[in-house]
Protein backbone atom coordinates (compact mmCIF):
# COMPACT_ATOMS: atom_id res chain seq x y z
CA UNK A 1 0.00 0.00 0.00
CA UNK A 2 1.11 3.73 -0.96
CA UNK A 3 2.29 4.79 2.78
CA UNK A 4 4.10 8.42 1.36
CA UNK A 5 1.43 10.65 2.80
CA UNK A 6 2.66 12.24 6.01
CA UNK A 7 0.55 11.57 8.86
CA UNK A 8 -1.40 13.17 9.80
CA UNK A 9 -1.43 15.18 5.74
CA UNK A 10 -1.89 18.80 6.46
CA UNK A 11 -2.40 21.84 4.64
CA UNK A 12 -5.28 23.29 1.94
CA UNK A 13 -6.29 20.34 -1.15
CA UNK A 14 -8.62 22.09 -3.29
CA UNK A 15 -11.74 20.20 -4.85
CA UNK A 16 -10.74 20.52 -8.49
CA UNK A 17 -13.29 21.20 -10.83
CA UNK A 18 -13.30 19.11 -13.87
CA UNK A 19 -13.37 20.87 -17.22
CA UNK A 20 -15.53 19.64 -19.60
CA UNK A 21 -15.89 19.96 -23.64
CA UNK A 22 -18.76 18.61 -24.14
CA UNK A 23 -21.28 15.48 -22.48
CA UNK A 24 -18.63 13.07 -21.85
CA UNK A 25 -15.86 14.83 -23.24
CA UNK A 26 -12.58 16.47 -21.01
CA UNK A 27 -11.29 20.00 -22.07
CA UNK A 28 -8.01 18.81 -22.34
CA UNK A 29 -6.30 22.01 -22.34
CA UNK A 30 -8.24 23.61 -19.64
CA UNK A 31 -7.62 21.00 -17.24
CA UNK A 32 -3.94 21.52 -17.43
CA UNK A 33 -4.21 25.04 -16.92
CA UNK A 34 -6.98 24.23 -14.22
CA UNK A 35 -4.38 21.82 -12.38
CA UNK A 36 -1.04 24.04 -12.80
CA UNK A 37 -3.37 27.15 -11.76
CA UNK A 38 -4.29 25.24 -8.46
CA UNK A 39 -0.62 24.79 -7.76
CA UNK A 40 1.20 27.36 -8.31
CA UNK A 41 -0.63 29.09 -5.10
CA UNK A 42 1.62 26.62 -2.61
CA UNK A 43 -1.42 24.01 -2.31
CA UNK A 44 -0.50 20.68 -0.64
CA UNK A 45 -2.90 18.64 -2.64
CA UNK A 46 -5.35 18.08 -5.40
CA UNK A 47 -8.67 16.30 -4.80
CA UNK A 48 -9.98 15.11 -8.23
CA UNK A 49 -13.24 13.29 -8.43
CA UNK A 50 -15.50 15.02 -5.54
CA UNK A 51 -18.35 17.17 -5.12
CA UNK A 52 -16.58 20.00 -7.06
CA UNK A 53 -15.40 18.06 -9.39
CA UNK A 54 -18.80 16.99 -10.55
CA UNK A 55 -17.61 13.17 -9.71
CA UNK A 56 -21.12 10.94 -9.88
CA UNK A 57 -22.03 12.45 -12.99
CA UNK A 58 -18.98 11.69 -15.06
CA UNK A 59 -18.41 8.60 -16.87
CA UNK A 60 -15.93 5.76 -15.69
CA UNK A 61 -13.96 6.56 -19.14
CA UNK A 62 -14.20 9.96 -18.45
CA UNK A 63 -12.60 9.30 -14.64
CA UNK A 64 -10.04 7.09 -15.85
CA UNK A 65 -9.11 9.27 -17.70
CA UNK A 66 -8.80 12.55 -15.65
CA UNK A 67 -7.08 10.07 -12.93
CA UNK A 68 -4.74 9.08 -15.93
CA UNK A 69 -3.82 13.13 -16.63
CA UNK A 70 -3.89 14.86 -13.66
CA UNK A 71 -1.26 11.96 -11.55
CA UNK A 72 0.87 12.55 -15.04
CA UNK A 73 1.00 16.18 -15.21
CA UNK A 74 1.18 16.44 -11.23
CA UNK A 75 4.03 14.07 -11.10
CA UNK A 76 4.34 13.98 -7.24
CA UNK A 77 4.87 17.53 -6.72
CA UNK A 78 1.65 17.03 -4.53
CA UNK A 79 -0.57 14.68 -3.39
CA UNK A 80 -3.37 13.42 -5.71
CA UNK A 81 -6.46 12.08 -3.68
CA UNK A 82 -8.88 10.47 -5.80
CA UNK A 83 -13.11 10.00 -5.03
CA UNK A 84 -13.95 7.03 -5.66
CA UNK A 85 -17.72 7.22 -4.38
CA UNK A 86 -20.03 5.02 -5.79
CA UNK A 87 -23.21 2.86 -5.22
CA UNK A 88 -21.62 -0.35 -6.75
CA UNK A 89 -18.66 -1.70 -4.26
CA UNK A 90 -17.07 -2.86 -7.21
CA UNK A 91 -16.97 0.07 -9.16
CA UNK A 92 -15.37 1.65 -6.28
CA UNK A 93 -12.65 -0.89 -5.73
CA UNK A 94 -11.62 -1.27 -9.49
CA UNK A 95 -11.28 3.23 -9.66
CA UNK A 96 -9.09 2.33 -6.53
CA UNK A 97 -6.77 0.27 -7.98
CA UNK A 98 -7.19 2.24 -11.30
CA UNK A 99 -5.99 5.01 -9.47
CA UNK A 100 -3.28 3.46 -7.74
CA UNK A 101 -1.73 2.11 -11.22
CA UNK A 102 -1.28 5.74 -12.41
CA UNK A 103 -0.08 7.07 -9.29
CA UNK A 104 -2.55 8.65 -6.97
CA UNK A 105 -1.61 8.84 -3.51
CA UNK A 106 -4.88 8.60 -1.44
CA UNK A 107 -8.85 7.67 -2.18
CA UNK A 108 -11.51 9.63 -0.59
CA UNK A 109 -14.79 7.53 0.26
CA UNK A 110 -18.34 8.83 0.85
CA UNK A 111 -21.27 6.58 2.08
CA UNK A 112 -22.93 4.66 -0.57
CA UNK A 113 -25.81 6.56 -1.74
CA UNK A 114 -29.61 5.96 -2.90
CA UNK A 115 -30.90 2.96 -0.74
CA UNK A 116 -30.66 4.03 3.43
CA UNK A 117 -28.38 2.05 5.54
CA UNK A 118 -27.76 1.81 8.89
CA UNK A 119 -24.41 2.72 10.82
CA UNK A 120 -23.97 -0.96 11.32
CA UNK A 121 -24.21 -1.50 7.35
CA UNK A 122 -21.79 1.57 6.71
CA UNK A 123 -19.07 0.51 8.97
CA UNK A 124 -19.38 -3.16 7.88
CA UNK A 125 -18.92 -1.46 4.22
CA UNK A 126 -16.10 0.69 5.53
CA UNK A 127 -14.30 -2.60 6.91
CA UNK A 128 -14.99 -4.62 3.68
CA UNK A 129 -14.03 -2.12 1.31
CA UNK A 130 -10.82 -1.40 3.33
CA UNK A 131 -9.31 -5.02 2.80
CA UNK A 132 -9.40 -4.47 -0.78
CA UNK A 133 -7.88 -1.56 -1.70
CA UNK A 134 -4.59 -0.59 -2.24
CA UNK A 135 -4.49 3.06 -1.21
CA UNK A 136 -4.95 4.97 1.64
CA UNK A 137 -8.80 6.07 2.67
CA UNK A 138 -10.21 9.24 3.42
CA UNK A 139 -13.46 9.09 4.48
CA UNK A 140 -15.78 11.88 2.87
CA UNK A 141 -18.88 13.20 5.42
CA UNK A 142 -21.34 14.76 3.25
CA UNK A 143 -24.85 14.34 4.49
CA UNK A 144 -26.47 16.55 2.28
CA UNK A 145 -25.84 14.59 -0.94
CA UNK A 146 -25.69 11.22 0.27
CA UNK A 147 -28.25 11.65 2.93
CA UNK A 148 -25.94 9.02 5.20
CA UNK A 149 -23.37 10.48 7.59
CA UNK A 150 -20.50 9.19 9.34
CA UNK A 151 -21.81 9.16 12.86
CA UNK A 152 -19.41 9.74 15.36
CA UNK A 153 -19.48 6.50 16.85
CA UNK A 154 -19.01 4.81 13.47
CA UNK A 155 -16.13 6.91 13.31
CA UNK A 156 -14.75 5.86 16.73
CA UNK A 157 -14.93 2.36 15.17
CA UNK A 158 -13.20 3.02 11.78
CA UNK A 159 -10.01 4.42 13.13
CA UNK A 160 -9.54 0.79 14.35
CA UNK A 161 -8.95 0.30 10.32
CA UNK A 162 -5.21 1.15 9.65
CA UNK A 163 -5.46 2.59 6.12
CA UNK A 164 -8.48 4.61 7.15
CA UNK A 165 -6.39 7.72 7.53
CA UNK A 166 -8.48 10.42 7.60
CA UNK A 167 -11.86 12.42 7.41
CA UNK A 168 -13.18 15.01 5.31
CA UNK A 169 -16.06 16.62 6.75
CA UNK A 170 -18.83 18.44 4.32
CA UNK A 171 -21.46 18.14 7.00
CA UNK A 172 -20.93 21.81 8.06
CA UNK A 173 -21.75 20.92 11.32
CA UNK A 174 -19.13 22.76 14.07
CA UNK A 175 -20.41 20.94 16.97
CA UNK A 176 -20.22 17.83 14.51
CA UNK A 177 -16.56 18.31 13.77
CA UNK A 178 -15.27 18.80 17.43
CA UNK A 179 -16.92 15.42 18.24
CA UNK A 180 -14.77 13.52 15.65
CA UNK A 181 -12.04 16.04 16.83
CA UNK A 182 -12.27 13.99 20.51
CA UNK A 183 -13.24 10.96 19.43
CA UNK A 184 -9.79 10.71 16.72
CA UNK A 185 -7.43 11.97 19.29
CA UNK A 186 -6.60 8.73 20.10
CA UNK A 187 -4.91 8.29 16.67
CA UNK A 188 -2.49 11.29 16.47
CA UNK A 189 -1.44 10.04 12.79
CA UNK A 190 -5.51 10.68 11.56
CA UNK A 191 -6.28 13.53 9.78
CA UNK A 192 -9.41 16.14 10.32
CA UNK A 193 -10.03 17.99 6.97
CA UNK A 194 -12.83 20.64 6.77
CA UNK A 195 -14.73 20.52 3.72
CA UNK A 196 -16.87 23.99 3.40
CA UNK A 197 -14.41 27.03 3.86
CA UNK A 198 -16.14 29.10 5.94
CA UNK A 199 -15.59 26.95 9.07
CA UNK A 200 -11.42 26.66 8.00
CA UNK A 201 -10.11 29.00 9.95
CA UNK A 202 -12.04 28.15 13.24
CA UNK A 203 -11.28 24.32 12.47
CA UNK A 204 -8.02 24.69 12.05
CA UNK A 205 -6.99 27.37 15.08
CA UNK A 206 -8.48 24.76 17.13
CA UNK A 207 -6.44 21.78 16.10
CA UNK A 208 -7.73 20.40 12.52
CA UNK A 209 -4.87 19.88 9.86
CA UNK A 210 -6.67 21.37 6.81
CA UNK A 211 -9.35 21.98 4.61
CA UNK A 212 -10.89 21.21 1.24
CA UNK A 213 -11.75 24.86 0.17
CA UNK A 214 -13.77 25.14 -2.72
CA UNK A 215 -12.53 28.35 -3.66
CA UNK A 216 -9.09 27.37 -4.17
CA UNK A 217 -9.72 26.65 -7.28
CA UNK A 218 -10.05 30.24 -7.86
CA UNK A 219 -7.46 31.88 -5.22
CA UNK A 220 -5.22 29.39 -3.96
CA UNK A 221 -2.90 31.52 -2.57
CA UNK A 222 -5.38 33.16 -0.24
CA UNK A 223 -6.20 29.77 0.87
CA UNK A 224 -2.95 28.62 1.90
CA UNK A 225 -2.04 31.95 3.42
CA UNK A 226 -5.34 31.57 6.24
CA UNK A 227 -4.16 28.25 6.42
CA UNK A 228 -1.00 29.34 7.52
CA UNK A 229 -2.06 31.95 9.56
CA UNK A 230 -3.87 29.75 11.73
CA UNK A 231 -1.88 26.81 11.90
CA UNK A 232 0.70 29.98 13.21
CA UNK A 233 -2.06 31.08 15.92
CA UNK A 234 -1.49 35.03 14.63
CA UNK A 235 -5.27 36.02 14.65
CA UNK A 236 -5.16 39.15 13.08
CA UNK A 237 -4.32 38.08 9.21
CA UNK A 238 -6.63 35.04 10.27
CA UNK A 239 -9.68 37.56 10.90
CA UNK A 240 -8.50 39.08 7.38
CA UNK A 241 -8.28 36.38 5.41
CA UNK A 242 -11.35 34.79 7.01
CA UNK A 243 -13.41 37.81 6.13
CA UNK A 244 -12.27 37.71 2.32
CA UNK A 245 -13.34 34.09 2.34
CA UNK A 246 -17.05 34.81 3.98
CA UNK A 247 -17.11 37.53 1.03
CA UNK A 248 -16.58 34.34 -1.65
CA UNK A 249 -19.50 32.32 -0.34
CA UNK A 250 -21.76 35.17 0.06
CA UNK A 251 -21.38 37.11 -2.78
CA UNK A 252 -19.82 34.74 -5.68
CA UNK A 253 -21.60 31.15 -4.47
CA UNK A 254 -25.19 32.51 -4.85
CA UNK A 255 -24.78 33.70 -8.05
CA UNK A 256 -28.47 31.88 -9.71
CA UNK A 257 -29.38 30.46 -6.40
CA UNK A 258 -28.84 26.99 -7.69
CA UNK A 259 -28.38 23.67 -5.71
CA UNK A 260 -25.09 22.97 -7.96
CA UNK A 261 -24.78 26.93 -7.72
CA UNK A 262 -20.62 26.50 -5.95
CA UNK A 263 -19.61 24.87 -8.85
CA UNK A 264 -21.40 26.74 -11.76
CA UNK A 265 -20.13 29.93 -10.07
CA UNK A 266 -16.13 28.92 -9.77
CA UNK A 267 -16.52 27.25 -13.55
CA UNK A 268 -17.78 31.07 -14.12
CA UNK A 269 -14.91 32.81 -12.65
CA UNK A 270 -12.29 30.19 -13.65
CA UNK A 271 -13.83 31.08 -16.91
CA UNK A 272 -13.31 35.07 -16.35
CA UNK A 273 -9.44 33.75 -15.70
CA UNK A 274 -9.26 32.29 -18.77
CA UNK A 275 -8.55 29.21 -17.09
CA UNK A 276 -10.72 26.56 -19.05
CA UNK A 277 -14.72 26.99 -20.10
CA UNK A 278 -18.21 26.86 -18.18
CA UNK A 279 -19.96 23.63 -19.18
CA UNK A 280 -21.38 21.71 -16.56
CA UNK A 281 -22.18 17.49 -16.60
CA UNK A 282 -25.71 17.06 -17.56
CA UNK A 283 -28.63 17.90 -15.96
CA UNK A 284 -26.81 21.24 -15.27
CA UNK A 285 -26.12 23.78 -17.63
CA UNK A 286 -23.38 26.82 -16.99
CA UNK A 287 -24.43 29.93 -15.96
CA UNK A 288 -26.18 32.69 -18.11
CA UNK A 289 -24.77 35.75 -19.81
CA UNK A 290 -25.99 38.24 -16.98
CA UNK A 291 -25.28 35.62 -14.37
CA UNK A 292 -21.55 35.30 -15.92
CA UNK A 293 -21.33 39.30 -16.09
CA UNK A 294 -22.49 39.38 -12.09
CA UNK A 295 -19.51 36.87 -11.89
CA UNK A 296 -17.53 39.23 -13.59
CA UNK A 297 -18.34 42.15 -11.01
CA UNK A 298 -18.12 39.82 -7.95
CA UNK A 299 -14.28 39.25 -9.09
CA UNK A 300 -13.62 42.96 -9.15
CA UNK A 301 -14.80 43.59 -5.46
CA UNK A 302 -13.26 40.58 -4.18
CA UNK A 303 -10.07 41.96 -5.83
CA UNK A 304 -10.10 45.19 -4.22
CA UNK A 305 -9.59 43.65 -0.79
CA UNK A 306 -7.11 41.46 -1.43
CA UNK A 307 -5.80 42.94 -4.46
CA UNK A 308 -2.23 40.73 -3.83
CA UNK A 309 -3.49 37.09 -3.81
CA UNK A 310 -7.17 37.74 -5.22
CA UNK A 311 -6.53 40.18 -8.15
CA UNK A 312 -7.59 38.97 -11.36
CA UNK A 313 -7.53 39.30 -15.06
CA UNK A 314 -10.36 39.06 -16.56
CA UNK A 315 -10.70 37.65 -20.40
Amino acid sequence: MNTTLPAPFRGIVPPMVTPLSGPDELDVEGLERVVEHIIAGGVHGLFILGTTGEGPSLSYKLRMELIERVCRQVAGRVAVLVGITDTSFSESVDLAHYAHDEGADAVVLAAPYYFPARQEDLLRYIQHIAAELPLPIFLYNMPSHTKLAFEVELIKQAIQIPNVVGLKDSSGQFVYFQSVQLAVAQRPDFTLLVGPEEMLAATVLLGSHGGVPGGANLFPRLYVELWEAATAGDLETTRRLHAQTIRISTKLYCVGNYGTGITKAIKAALSCLGVCGTTMAEPFQALDAAEQARVRKVLDELASFEPEICAVKLR
